[in-house]
């Protein structure tokens, strides 16, 4: 019976080792993932450094076009290559298809060391201004949260925006500001609830001097769960040959000192007189730091309207450069990011609400109340949004499922959090399978010993 027994492990130990095992191919090889970026005090950080946003503002076809520039490979790679030449570290993206993978683009940008800022909105899916009540709906939000469940898995999503220019210099359009801070609240929660890394959410105010001071206040006001985590506004008003204090950028950078969050533009660049790009020197200057975090250049591609630095041929790989494609990469050169903290507060604090008045007119939410989730909007903070509606869906605008209440304080606090999500956006490499042979090798030599005993 020894000898059988014997017999019978040899044949089992001959079994693990036959053939040799397959190589396995290797995955291309990436680069690391950036570094996540967090808002504090009232700067942004990568890790434990400071985070200055130098920056372009993205969107090939222009508004009217309405594609997602980062689900085409050969789109999103043809301009990260002159991203890489002009030296931004982050993109502004206006609108994407949420019903798409962006994992290609995602990492061609990871690999250029850019991030992405991404305005989470879209032409059918969005809050009307003139009519915002109807337009805040379950429809609206699942879209919103969708748009998060697929750019929250890449490390190298800076920021979302819960809105652009909503507000603009048309009084009526101020009383859509309570719709669009409860999406900010929203967007919030529903990061907080799905076990998201805390993506920073805010708002890109439209260049309205009338009203901005009251917008920035407003997106910092109220319980922890109602104020933005940065306010950023659009600014063209350095118009070169200009100055710090010609241009008026002085006096924005004494209202905004004390605000306690990040603010940088997310427009910028005037083009009246010609582009010289100097005022991103005061952007990275001392004057300006301790209050703002750099902002994003508008734009990339000429769409008609002058502002473009290069001048793209549909989606093929022509990419002509402009004479300020050189201009830009230039400043970006002479005027670096500072090194050190910049002279950023540690601490967050928020405001007062503005009081209410003939320009901030917030009809009947008064100076800080919000309008409640819609009912049928709260199951997505458990159950996740699902797949996205993309930019063809059937829109939102008036898609029903309304707020039917006002919030009370503190309901946008996270109450329950899902389990965590996988943050790198990519596949697990092959498992190697030669540890199980070897493992059953080991057992069977061991067998052997036994069985000679």
């Amino acid at each position: 019976m020894r000898s059988f027994a014997l017999a019978s492990a040899l044949a089992a130990a001959t079994m693990v080792q036959a053939g040799p095992t397959p190589t396995e191919p290797e995955l291309p090889k990436r680069a690391d993932s950036l570094p996540t970026v967090t808002a504090s005090g009232n700067a942004f950080w990568a890790g434990d450094s400071r985070f200055y946003l130098r920056g372009i503002d993205y969107q090939p076809g222009g508004s009217s076009a309405n594609i997602d520039p980062l689900a085409d490979t050969n789109i999103c790679k043809r301009d990260i290559a002159k991203f890489q030449q002009l030296g931004v570290n982050t993109v502004r993206v206006y609108s994407v298809d949420n019903s798409k993978d962006h994992k290609d683009c995602m990492q061609a940008l990871n690999d250029a060391g850019i991030y992405l800022v991404l305005d989470v909105n879209n032409p059918q899916y969005s809050i009307n201004r003139y009519k915002p009540a109807p337009s805040y709906n379950d429809a609206y939000l699942q879209s919103v949260f969708a748009t998060i469940d697929e750019f929250a898995k890449y490390d190298n999503t800076l920021a979302f925006f819960s809105g652009n220019e909503v507000i603009n210099d048309n009084p009526e359009s101020v009383k859509s500001a309570p719709y669009v801070k409860a999406t900010t609240r929203d967007m919030r929660q529903y990061i907080g609830s799905r076990g998201y890394r805390k993506i920073p959410v805010g708002y890109s105010a439209a260049d309205v001097s009338s009203n901005r001071m009251q917008t920035a206040q407003y997106f910092n006001c109220g319980t922890d769960d109602e104020r933005s985590d940065f306010f950023a506004f659009n600014d063209y008003s350095w118009c070169a040959p200009s100055s710090f204090q010609q241009s008026g950028w002085d006096q924005k950078v004494k209202n905004f000192t004390g605000y306690g969050l990040p603010v940088f533009l997310s427009e910028w660049g005037c083009i009246t007189n010609g582009r010289t790009f100097e005022e991103l020197g005061a952007l990275m200057n001392a004057e300006m730091t301790s209050v703002y975090s750099g902002g994003l250049m508008y734009e990339y591609s000429r769409e008609g309207n002058g502002y473009g630095i290069v001048e793209l041929s549909g989606d093929s790989d022509s990419v002509t450069d402009e004479p300020e494609f050189a201009s830009f990469q230039s400043a970006l050169k002479k005027y670096p990011a500072p090194s050190g903290d910049g002279g950023a507060s540690k601490t967050t604090t928020s405001v007062a609400c503005p009081t209410v008045d003939d320009v901030w007119d917030l009809d009947e939410w008064g100076p800080s109340n919000l309008p409640a989730i819609p009912d049928a909007a709260v199951k997505y903070m458990s159950q996740g949004a699902g797949t996205g509606p993309g930019l063809k869906g059937a829109g939102s605008q008036n898609a029903g499922g309304t707020s039917t209440g006002t919030a009370s304080p503190g309901s946008g606090s996270v109450t329950a959090t899902a389990s965590s999500h996988n943050g790198s956006g990519r596949p697990a490499p092959p498992m190697d399978m030669s540890v199980f042979a070897i493992a059953g090798l080991v057992g069977a030599f061991t067998l052997v010993g036994t069985l000679l005993l």
